[in-house]
C-alpha cells in the first residue's frame, strides 16, 4: 500500500495525492537450472522482495528521497524494483527478472530485463 501524487496533467485526477494497493509478482528466468535444480532459491527470492518493499510499504512515495522529481508511475516503481531486487541478487542470479505490479483485476504494468 503506498499513496503518491502524479503531478503532471497527463495524468489528470491523479495528479492529487492518492493511494495505491499493488499485487507484485516477481519471476527469475534462466536458461539453466543451478546445480540444486532451481533458478532461484524461493527463500532468498521472498526475503529479497521483502526487504525491497519495505521502506514502500505504507509510505508516501512523494516523500521518499529517492523519488524527488520522479513520476511515481506503476512503470516507474517496477523498474526501481527490478533494479533493487537485481541488485541484490546479482551474486547468486544472473538472468532475467520481471516485475509485475498489479493495480486492480484490470490494470497492471510491470518491467522486465
Amino acid at each position: 500500500m503506498i499513496a503518491h501524487s502524479l503531478k503532471n496533467p497527463a495524468f489528470g485526477p491523479a495528479q492529487k495525492k492518492h493511494g495505491a494497493t499493488y499485487v507484485v509478482d516477481l519471476t527469475f528466468y534462466s536458461e539453466n537450472l543451478n546445480p540444486v535444480n532451481v533458478v532461484i532459491d524461493i527463500g532468498l527470492a521472498h526475503e529479497v522482495l521483502e526487504t525491497v518493499l519495505a521502506p514502500l510499504n505504507y509510505s508516501d512515495l512523494d516523500d521518499i528521497p529517492d523519488f524527488k522529481e520522479q513520476l511515481t508511475t506503476t512503470e516507474f516503481i517496477a523498474h526501481y524494483i527490478h533494479d533493487s531486487v537485481k541488485t541484490a541478487v546479482k551474486d547468486q542470479f544472473s538472468g532475467i527478472i520481471e516485475v509485475t505490479l498489479g493495480e486492480s483485476h484490470i490494470a497492471w504494468a510491470g518491467y522486465k530485463g
